[in-house]
């Protein structure tokens, strides 16, 4: 959809000035990928920004300049630190300094998930938070932009009968919309300033101003009809892509004596093909739970039969795989890599962890190594022990490559 226009003398153009002018602060309400990254932008832009995360070691490492995400600047494609050892962005651990007048935009950013299962009790809690700046309410109504993942439906089902029902309302006492997150924390080339991202607003005025926010850092913005529909497309799409990978698992497990993967590098040469691959399972925040969104948003879930047969065989392939790798006479194996994807430390439901519980099971010794992990996180996180890479490899009949980090491919 085409975005229509904000005349330069409008409430949203102010708005967007007094950001760029230091006058009025960006608020962030968790500071881990998303939320790292959303502060980092807007202050490389010159928007003061204060960011909320109840741990303790992040918030003080980012206000030294650390980056609390492994390489972030690679990601970002800019040095961030600088901007947090000025203090043009900063990190707390006090929620009360983001309700404040002058912090005029709140983006969330905290995770919408639990032990693999959607999950908006945090979303709520900073709903719970936020209606407290009414009792010094600012001079113009605050901007929200919830940028985590949602069951659709979850602003009209519980945010805004939430806000309304404590005495706001949108358009007069606040400003709502989703603007979730699409960037690729592992290329440098698809960013929240370059990727295209969908917002939607609960009204027009809410929508209009996202428009000039988002704009100071994103270059590419599409208009979703309002705010249901942008709330919907991340868990949509991610499910349209957990729905490719499964397949690939499925075609693998079903044609044994076939190299999948080259046949489906030959798929993928029609034009219009996505191309994914078989491997040893689904991690991470987004692609594992995609499907439960969808279902647990769907006004006829029975209809998305596809959607529960992907959860399963998702959820079933690493026990696959060992099992595969037992028939073959696996008795020792090594497992590189814990976190879900190379290069990052995010091992939110990888695949590693369960492969190893999985052998196990079977009494066979796995062991695990990661270099972005220490040896007390991997036993802490997995049950394995560690050794070392490459001088241990020796040791085992079988190596399981989870994730293809930079110190295995060289």
């Amino acid at each position: 959809m085409i975005n229509r226009g904000i005349e330069e003398g409008s409430d949203n153009m102010k708005l967007k000035k007094a950001l760029l002018e230091g006058r009025k602060i960006i608020g962030v309400w968790g500071v881990g990928h998303v939320g790292y990254s959303c502060m980092s932008h807007f202050a490389e832009q010159g928007v003061q920004c204060i960011g909320f995360d109840v741990d303790r070691a992040k918030v003080e490492a980012i206000n030294g300049g650390e980056m609390p995400v492994l390489n972030m600047d690679y990601w970002l494609g800019f040095a961030p630190d600088s901007l947090y050892r000025t203090g043009i962005a900063r990190a707390t651990n006090d929620w009360k300094e983001l309700i404040q007048p002058q912090i005029a935009v709140h983006f969330i950013c905290i995770p919408t998930e639990r032990m693999g299962e959607p999950f908006m009790g945090a979303l709520m809690d900073v709903c719970e938070k936020l209606v407290t700046y009414k009792d010094d309410p600012p001079p113009e109504p605050p901007l929200i932009i919830i940028e985590s993942t949602l069951v659709p439906g979850t602003i009209d089902r519980e945010v805004l009968p939430f806000l309304e029902n404590r005495g706001l309302k949108v358009g007069r006492d606040f400003l709502l919309g989703a603007a979730p997150r699409r960037d690729w924390f592992s290329s440098p080339d698809k960013s929240l300033k370059t990727l295209n991202r969908v917002y939607g607003g609960a009204d027009a005025i809410s929508t209009n101003t996202m428009k000039e926010v988002l704009s100071i850092v994103c270059e590419n913005l599409v208009e979703a009809p309002n705010h249901y529909y942008a709330e919907t497309v991340k868990s949509v799409e991610n499910a349209y892509r957990h729905l490719g990978v499964v397949l690939a698992f499925e075609l693998s497990n079903a044609y044994p004596n076939v190299d999948v993967r080259t046949l489906l590098e030959l798929v993928g040469t029609k034009w219009n093909m996505e191309t994914y691959f078989p491997s040893l399972g689904v991690g991470g925040y987004c692609l594992p739970i995609a499907s439960r969104y969808v279902l647990q948003g769907a006004e006829r879930p029975e209809e998305l039969r596809l959607f529960e047969q992907t959860i399963r065989t998702g959820e079933s392939q690493p026990a696959h795989v060992v099992q595969s790798l037992i028939k073959r006479g696996s008795k020792r194996v090594g497992i590189l890599g814990l976190s879900y994807a190379p290069n990052i430390k995010v091992h939110a439901l990888s695949p590693a962890i369960k492969i190893a519980a999985c052998f196990a099971e079977q009494g066979v010794n796995a062991k695990i190594h990661d270099p972005l992990y220490t040896p007390e996180e991997i036993k802490n996180l997995s049950g394995a022990e560690t050794f070392t890479f490459p001088g241990d490899l020796n040791d085992f009949d079988t190596i399981v490559i989870v994730s293809g980090h930079r110190e295995y491919r060289t």
